[in-house]
């Protein structure tokens, strides 16, 4: 770590748990969990985006991280944290906070393995999200109004119960697991130029920077709703002190809180990072639905916002667009499309 952000005093968490390793992960890390994930999960399909290589002028390709299992990018991690738990916690379990898809991650790797999962939710949460969860074996528990008030009763659950508590952000393993699929991009598209990745916890764009952003020429540009800027904040300025603001309506990039382990990562790797209104966003859902008959969550379609955004710059390049997940709720879907501007 450079020391730009210190893990133990930032405020991402209420409680360090011993067992918790803020050591960044490496390339090689990823590289060893590929051999553990390729055994659990499909390599996703990367596709040329017809529509939007045609509008952007550039060669634009859809990593479908919407094809696996639950439906999103976060079960790599899931699976290569449960592969290599130790023995103690097999018994007591997993116990985590989740807005919904790294909740499922962990809930599908725990029935994998057969290890008992409970997660915290916000009272509000996706309820089709809920009910995945608990279609997967795990106990759920609603609390509070947001991610972090249910994360904060989660890690107090965790010290009584003795159970193995699941940061969604601060777990090496996660990150070596969710970077996975950022090699698989290298071994089919080495002539990458540029990566858009959407950023809530930031293990997505925090994998894409080990693997696309250090084994290839091209850049990782990370994207955050302006309606919840915690991340983009602390990119910018160091900061990992909570936001005052999160509104953002795309429930897998509203962390009020930013992580000290992926923004250790994000401040060296990322070659950008992006905001983009959330207009932009229902445009960007209603895009992908219009045109490719993609159904994605609020939160992929920041890249592809800001990618539509800066169709100037990128003009005549290979860009990666990852669609990280497609379990949004069928209301929320319909409003969106209802209120966004774009037609195809």
């Amino acid at each position: 770590m450079d020391g730009r952000y210190d893990p133990i005093e930032s405020p991402d968490e209420t409680t360090v748990f011993p067992y918790h390793d803020l050591t960044p992960p490496t390339t090689a890390d990823v590289a060893r969990a590929r051999k553990v994930v390729r055994q659990h999960l499909p390599t996703t399909p990367l596709v040329r985006s017809e529509t939007l290589s045609s509008d952007l002028d550039a060669e634009v390709y859809l990593k479908r991280e919407d094809t696996l299992p639950t439906g999103a990018f976060k079960v790599r991690g899931g699976v290569n944290l449960v592969s290599s738990l130790s023995t103690e916690f097999r018994e007591a379990g997993l116990i985590t906070a989740s807005s919904g898809n790294h909740g499922q991650s962990i809930a599908w790797a725990g029935r994998e393995f057969g290890v008992p999962v409970t997660i915290g939710v916000p009272a509000e949460a996706n309820d089709g999200k809920v009910a995945a969860m608990e279609r997967l074996g795990a106990e759920v528990i609603r609390h509070g109004p947001d991610y972090d008030a249910a994360r904060e009763r989660i890690e107090q659950l965790a010290s009584e119960r003795g159970a193995r508590y699941v940061h969604s952000g601060n777990e090496p393993k996660l990150v070596a697991g969710v970077g996975t699929a950022g090699l698989e991009v290298v071994d089919e598209l080495p002539e990458v130029d540029r990566v858009f990745c959407p950023v809530g916890g930031g293990t997505s764009a925090a994998g894409y920077c080990l693997t696309v952003g250090k084994l290839t020429d091209a850049d990782v540009v990370g994207v955050q709703s302006e309606a919840a800027p915690a991340m983009h904040r602390a990119w910018t300025d160091g900061s990992l002190e909570p936001h005052d603001r999160m509104e953002t309506t795309a429930e897998g990039v509203a962390t009020r809180v930013p992580f000290a382990l992926t923004m250790d990562l994000l401040g060296d790797g990322l070659a950008d990072f992006r905001l983009v209104s959330e207009a932009d966003i229902r445009d960007g859902v209603a895009r992908l639905f219009e045109d490719e008959r993609i159904v994605m969550e609020g939160a992929c379609a920041t890249a592809v916002a800001a990618a539509v955004e800066a169709r100037a710059e990128i003009a005549g390049e290979t860009v990666v667009i990852p669609v990280s997940g497609r379990n949004i709720d069928l209301a929320k879907l319909d409003r969106m499309l209802e209120a966004s501007e774009y037609s195809a």
